[in-house]
């Protein structure tokens, strides 16, 4: 796991829900690497066009709200998400995403600090977050024990093997 990550902001608003993240349109698609290439094609269009491995999302509240689309939390692994920094998340979404090993960060009004392409540095261990663009120092919540295990081992599927011994 990359406990720091380093990228261009992408800026969202509240409620993204997992059809923004991932249109329902696509569903039918069962390759990761396929699914990736729809990913936020519900907000931006040609989001994938401009996102590079490593890019980071910054959302308002609630990001990934509405159903428990997983293809939503796998079109963001697939297309090498570094992090999501947000208000707050959808629920399932985020035990979705957690489970593929994606790190998502809980960030107190992040929205108001970042804009568009900034470039952020996070380290997912503390935590703390740098905006390289205006200097400013951001405090996110730490992650628990369990969720940098499961970050760790990418993914709880690989953790559970770990644990034992598969």
């Amino acid at each position: 796991m990359v406990e720091v990550v380093r990228g261009n902001a992408f800026l969202f608003g509240p409620n993204i829900d997992t059809d923004q993240i991932y249109p329902g349109r696509f569903l039918d698609i069962t390759d990761p690497i396929e699914i990736g290439k729809h990913a936020m094609e519900g907000v931006v269009p040609d989001f994938c066009e401009k996102f590079k491995t490593g890019d980071i999302i910054v959302a308002s509240t609630n990001f990934g709200c509405g159903s428990s689309r997983e293809h939503a939390a796998v079109a963001l692994k697939a297309i090498g998400i570094g992090a999501v920094l947000a208000d707050s998340f959808g629920r399932i979404f985020y035990r979705n995403a957690i489970n593929l090993g994606i790190p998502l960060v809980v960030c107190p009004n992040i929205d108001k600090h970042v804009k568009q392409g900034d470039i952020l540095t996070v380290d997912i261990t503390t935590g703390n977050l740098v905006n390289e663009t205006t200097g400013i120092t951001i405090k996110a919540q730490p992650l628990t024990g369990y969720v940098m295990s499961i970050l760790q081992n990418g993914g709880i599927k690989s953790l559970i093997k770990s644990q034992y011994g598969q």
